[in-house]
């Protein structure tokens, strides 16, 4: 494999603009590279990048022949074919704000388009090929749209456009943000100043200086001595600085790294997890679940993340944690929470989530005044998409997940109040087994599982359909399943409660009064029907997530009628006739929400 020495790598970089020209096809110890910063950044950050960048180099890939690293503030790209003068548009990186436009999106979309498309002609013509432009947003709930392109500056200005029209027409528009990267340019668009103003007005009278003119005959000897007599002792102190900065690197810098969606690209630093947090302070955090506690996150560059910070009881080593991590991270729908990625730092292990701004469903679900924002035609909403997220994890994921802690806590609700499925694949993470149909580590919440789950540590997929029953009615009724109710003089938690109340042929007296008359009797009478297939005591009973989404869009579809539920609190008359006591006893329910993350089966 084709290497260099640690001090030989950094001579290379800072000499190549010299060596590179001279370097033959066949001689593989040159090295051509290409590290343009950023058009608005001051020199010392982007020295900084510079080192920094070096420093990733040798340690994630030291023997690669070909490497490219994306950062804020800079690029780094080398290789031992020669890669100036080329254009390139492969490698493709796209990143974006995971918030909509709400109102007015094809104008939004026109206007990113078109101030994205000006910048790029404007780049294109920069001898520095870098470009920012700005657009007025009165029309939207924004003020203004900020965006920059920029190419690596050894490309004519004909394939300098050519990348950042490729760029531009990739950029994710329908976003409040988004960024596009090929080894050879990149776009990106903000509603905020992402870019430093001021920096990019001081350096336009300097964008295209006078033309030196040609040195006059019988002095090119004299002007070459000249050149190596100044650039010699330049080197030399700038190698020192970095062979000092980059001993340091590792400590000092908070760099927000953008690499391509590879194993290695999903880990974070923990100090710039650490800065985002404010060393997760209590002001940031935003609660607390079985597996550790969850702080907002801000970077420097404005991306907002929540931050997982996972209790210490896992078994897991380093390897099998990173390994599930990646495979859970590829698991990508519109109803779950994206997870962007994972920080080990001695016995830390953090997950990093996008950020969610309307906090949890119980948030408004279980709160006399919250819940009245949410009316029946947005629960529907939220119930369909909730079965559609169960439903991609069951079935049509790469990986087959079974959640086994689907609860309002765990259903976070975006800008639109669209749900989102948190917490999945946290068994696999955690290094709690997910292959045996039998655990002795039974993860969850009292109240949402399945009575074989919950009694004897036997989990399946009719496991989440258990608990999304569970959850169906309380989404309804806006109350606590966990809750208990009174009902013909005998008390029972809300499963119990429905079941009578369907029994008696009076199941809308289940409805939440905030909904007072606004919603459609079949409807909602359907959704408590197809609840109590999902709670039915016997696993068998119970239907698919598959079949539930059917149900769910089509009212074509005939019902079973539904059987006893599971956790089923029968009065002193309903045991009459029986050959013993239930098991089915409030031993077994816990009136508490908190998350379990070991306990032993009963």
């Amino acid at each position: 494999m084709f290497g260099y020495t640690y001090f030989g790598s950094i001579l290379l970089f800072l000499l190549s603009f010299l060596t590179s020209f001279r370097a033959s096809a066949q001689d593989p110890t040159y090295v051509y590279h290409v590290s343009p910063d950023r058009g608005d950044v001051t020199p010392a950050v982007c020295r900084s990048c510079v080192a920094f960048a070096i420093n990733e180099t040798l340690t994630r890939c030291p023997n690669e022949r070909e490497v490219t690293l994306y950062y804020d503030e800079c690029m780094l790209r080398y290789s031992n074919g020669n890669i100036l003068l080329t254009l390139n548009t492969t490698g493709e990186i796209i990143v974006y704000n995971t918030q909509n436009v709400t109102s007015n999106q094809t104008g939004f979309i026109n206007l990113v388009s078109t101030t994205m498309t000006q910048a790029a002609v404007d780049g294109a013509t920069s001898s520095r090929k870098f470009a920012v432009r700005k657009a007025n947003l009165t029309a939207f709930q924004f003020q203004t749209l900020y965006g920059m392109v920029q190419c690596t500056p050894d490309l004519t200005g004909k394939d300098c456009l050519i990348c950042l029209e490729q760029a531009v027409d990739q950029l994710p528009t329908d976003k409040i943000g988004g960024r596009f990267f090929v080894q050879s340019c990149n776009a990106r668009y903000e509603l905020y100043p992402f870019y430093n103003e001021s920096a990019v007005m001081a350096s336009q009278s300097q964008l295209d200086p006078a033309p030196i003119p040609p040195p006059q005959p019988g002095r090119a000897r004299n002007s070459f001595v000249t050149i190596i007599a100044v650039v010699v002792p330049i080197t030399a102190v700038i190698l020192l600085f970095v062979a000092l900065f980059t001993v340091r690197a590792k400590k000092k810098t908070t760099v927000y790294e953008m690499e391509p969606p590879t194993e290695g690209s999903l880990q974070f630093d923990f100090k710039a997890i650490e800065a985002a947090t404010d060393k997760f302070s209590l002001a940031n955090k935003l609660g607390q679940g079985g597996f550790g506690q969850v702080y907002k996150g801000t970077f420097s560059n404005g991306a907002q993340v929540a931050v997982k910070r996972l209790s210490k009881t896992s078994g897991q080593g380093e390897r099998e944690f990173e390994n599930e991590v990646v495979g859970v991270a590829k698991l990508q729908h519109r109803n779950l929470v994206r997870l962007l990625g994972f920080c080990l730092e001695g016995e830390e292990k953090i997950l990093i989530y996008e950020f969610v701004p309307n906090k949890s469903l119980d948030y408004f679900l279980f709160d006399s005044t919250m819940q009245k924002q949410l009316d029946w035609k947005r629960r529907y909403k939220i119930i369909g998409g909730i079965a559609r997220g169960i439903l991609y994890l069951h079935q049509d994921s790469r990986l087959t997940i079974i959640h086994r802690d689907l609860k309002a806590g765990n259903i976070l609700l975006d800008a639109d109040m669209n749900p989102k499925v948190a917490d999945f694949g946290m068994a696999r993470i955690f290094g709690i087994d997910q292959t045996e149909a039998n655990t002795r580590r039974v993860v969850g919440t009292y109240g949402y599982m399945s009575p074989e789950y919950a009694m004897y540590g036997q989990f399946s997929m009719k496991s989440d359909v258990y608990s999304f029953g569970v959850l169906v009615l309380e989404i309804i009724s806006g109350k606590k399943n966990s809750s208990l109710y009174q009902m013909d003089g005998s008390a029972g938690n809300l499963v119990t409660y429905t079941w009578r109340l369907w029994s008696n042929g009076s199941p809308l007296e289940l409805v939440d009064p905030s909904f007072q008359d606004n919603y459609q009797t079949n409807e909602i009478t359907r959704c408590i029907h197809i609840a109590l297939l999902c709670v039915q005591e016997e696993a068998e009973d119970r239907p698919t997530m598959s079949v539930i989404v059917q149900m769910l869009a089509s009212s074509s579809i005939a019902l079973a009628v539904p059987r006893p539920p599971g956790f089923f609190f029968r009065s002193r008359d309903e045991e009459v006739g029986r050959a013993g006591p239930s098991m089915h006893t409030s031993a077994l329910c816990s009136v508490d929400d908190a998350s379990i993350t070991s306990v032993a089966p009963r």
